[in-house]
């Protein structure tokens, strides 16, 4: 078995922020040794867990998204693997850690694209002066678990307004132990019970939350859009489709 090898550590405001490489892969790391996202060095697109695979499920909910909005960017692996199979013509990421965009594109394969726009500062004040997009990806981790964004009534509803028509809220949040999302009553509440669910083996669940309450999931083109993508992804998406849920 290959052996750890630290690439770089450095400190900032937040605490410690290490990459750590392994048998082919980088692994950005937070706090004590807190795994937040995983690269592929020969593919830095490739998606290797399964909530990622599962965030790429829920930008296919949309059929030709053009602008998609990521608060919170680690390593970027779903941003790049979301720059290299949609037709997206803009793309813009919040970080709240300055240093991370920097050591993406030194260690971890972010290459330079003129879609992608990466700012730094906190996501839940830039927001508002982020323009509406057509895919939204929450994802905004700690080294203590989800920040407390995942839960905040007022931000969570911003994220939604802030969806062009027809588009869609991708979330990453953890599962509680009774299987549902964390915060579920409030999640329920705040999305009128109007979103699915994605559970993935890693103990995340992904939700895939549309702009309105009239706008259904298109199960069928989902599937088709997910049939066509998975040659040239290297990895099957059906089994996610098939864990799908409303909201619980």
């Amino acid at each position: 078995m290959s052996q750890d090898h630290l690439v770089v550590e450095e400190f900032d405001a937040f605490g410690v922020i290490r990459i750590v490489e392994q048998g082919g892969y980088r692994y950005l790391e937070f706090g004590d040794e807190v795994e937040q996202s995983c690269v592929r060095i020969a593919d830095p697109a490739w998606l290797e867990y399964d909530y990622s695979r599962a965030m790429l499920l829920g930008a296919l909910c949309h059929a030709r998204p053009k602008r998609a909005l990521f608060l919170g960017f680690g390593a970027g692996s779903v941003t790049q693997a979301c720059l290299k199979y949609l037709p997206l013509q803009e793309v813009e990421a919040i970080e709240v850690r300055p240093a991370i965009p920097r050591l993406a594109r030194e260690y971890l394969g972010l290459a330079d694209d003129p879609r992608l726009n990466l700012r730094i500062g906190d996501a839940v004040e830039e927001l508002e002066n982020c323009e509406p997009a057509d895919l939204i990806f929450l994802d905004l981790y700690t080294d203590t678990g989800p920040a407390p964004a995942h839960l905040a009534w007022g931000f969570l509803g911003a994220c939604r307004e802030r969806l062009r028509p027809g588009g869609w809220l991708v979330i990453n949040q953890w599962t509680a132990d009774d299987g549902k999302p964390l915060g579920a009553a409030l999640l329920r509440g705040r999305y009128h019970h109007h979103y699915w669910e994605c559970p993935v083996p890693e103990g995340n669940v992904i939700m895939f939350v549309p702009a309105s309450l009239d706008q259904e999931l298109d199960l069928p083109g989902l599937k088709q859009r997910a049939a066509a993508l998975e040659p040239r992804l290297g990895y099957p998406l059906q089994g996610y489709i098939e864990s799908l849920r409303p909201a619980q």
